[in-house]
């Protein structure tokens, strides 16, 4: 396994715990700083079945849903509810330190079985004439070691080091985003039982997140065109997020005197999927494969069910069953692809003014209301009445882009235009 986040960690438990010898490598320490810390309802059934449900609950802000503001709403927000979805998906989830969700997880890995290195880093993976592959290895120490395995779980994140060393990554042709984030105290809550919830501010080049996190801080972040990010021109990142904020009353008015408790990092475009997700004795799963945008939180989910769903392909090939590994790859991939368009459609538009407008006034007309909370949920995967009312959705925001036609050109060109821009 390559990576300690929650993919790997997730897929090293669960293979060890079924018997498999498994070495997962981490080329950091846990603790570590990661971004990605509002989690979905949909988490919570993983967490169940790893064992980790009390402890990710100890070190979690209860999240019962997201508000979503315009940048002319003032301190008027819609809030929707997680216990409001269709179906069975549990009526919260968590908001966390991903320094601690990582760290226990890769804990819990060890627990299961799993020999966990960590400060090491892969150096380079080769095929060897039987089908295995020697994976190099550098240690803290700066000793280079190689081990030898039947299977290759690319969890590495970011990083994407297959399809990065392979050629198969690919800058995301329809999407293009830059971002600037940091931690800090003093940022008011939403009231009462809604203190745990994500609030999303709409503003012209893009979106705010407010994310509330144990100990009084709050995760404070911009998701904003690449264009937009280069107009601070070396400004500090800490400046250049207030001159952000500041573009919306009601964000800034929260954030008051705020005090960061972490540096303000900046990240620029990085929205990417790679050309293969799967073949003869590996896989990709989450960051490792693709990422798009945070708006809708699903980066951890995303990861922790490839990584369980990625399970069945990994023991048809080392059983030897080629025909049951091929079934398991066209299955995983078709699941992955699902996910991932369901919510690719909604992040492609939700700086258009039809979607803004879908979200700051929802009706649940046939219940599609419910249906994108569901999506909110992250209940993009079983055949439960989702999809089919998310589709009367993607029929309602063509309504609602045609009664502002040129509002809904506008944000149009200039989507195309920040995307060509990107790969000019």
């Amino acid at each position: 396994m390559i990576g300690g986040g929650p993919a790997g960690a997730t897929s090293a438990a669960l293979l060890a715990r079924r018997g498999h010898r498994v070495v997962l490598a981490e080329k950091d320490a846990h603790p570590r700083f990661h971004i990605g810390e509002s989690l979905l309802p949909m988490n919570l059934p993983i967490f169940e079945r790893l064992g980790v449900a009390r402890e990710v609950a100890r070190i979690g802000v209860k999240k019962r849903g997201a508000d979503f503001t315009g940048e002319a709403d003032g301190a008027r927000y819609t809030t929707m509810h997680f216990r409001r979805a269709l179906g069975d998906s549990p009526g919260f989830a968590y908001e966390v330190r991903r320094s601690e969700l990582d760290a226990l997880l890769f804990a819990n890995a060890a627990t299961a079985g799993a020999t966990t290195l960590e400060n090491t880093e892969v150096l380079d993976i080769a095929r060897e004439g039987d089908g295995s592959f020697g994976v190099m290895l550098r240690d803290a120490t700066g000793n280079e070691l190689r081990h030898q395995t039947r299977f290759v779980v690319d969890a590495s994140g970011r990083d994407t080091l297959l399809a990065g060393r392979r050629g198969w990554k690919r800058r995301n042709r329809a999407h293009a985003s830059a971002a600037l984030f940091g931690h800090f105290r003093g940022v008011a809550r939403r009231p009462d039982s809604n203190q745990g919830n994500i609030s999303i501010y709409w503003f012209e080049h893009g979106w705010i997140w407010m994310i509330p996190l144990p100990d009084g801080v709050m995760s404070v972040g911009a998701v904003c065109r690449p264009a937009y990010l280069k107009t601070r021109k070396g400004a500090p990142p800490l400046a250049f997020l207030r001159q952000t904020l500041a573009r919306v009353p009601d964000a800034m008015a929260r954030c008051g005197a705020f005090e960061p408790v972490e540096p303000v990092r900046v990240t620029g475009n990085y929205s990417y999927r790679a050309a293969r997700m799967a073949g003869p004795g590996f896989v990709l799963v989450g960051d490792a494969y693709a990422f798009i945008d945070p708006v809708f939180s699903s980066g951890v989910y995303l990861a922790m069910h490839g990584a369980e769903q990625a399970i069945p392909q990994v023991e048809a090939w080392l059983a030897g069953d080629r025909n049951a590994h091929r079934r398991a790859v066209r299955d995983f991939q078709r699941s992955v692809r699902r996910g991932l368009s369901a919510f690719g459609w909604f992040i492609y538009r939700f700086n258009s003014p039809g979607m803004r407008r879908l979200f700051r006034r929802p009706r649940n007309r046939l219940r599609v209301e419910q249906a994108v909370i569901s999506l909110l949920s992250g209940d993009v995967f079983r055949d439960n009445g989702v999809h089919r009312r998310l589709r009367l959705f993607h029929a309602l925001y063509r309504v609602a882009s045609m009664t502002t036609p040129g509002k809904s050109l506008k944000s149009w060109m200039q989507r195309k235009e920040t995307v060509n821009h990107e790969f000019r």
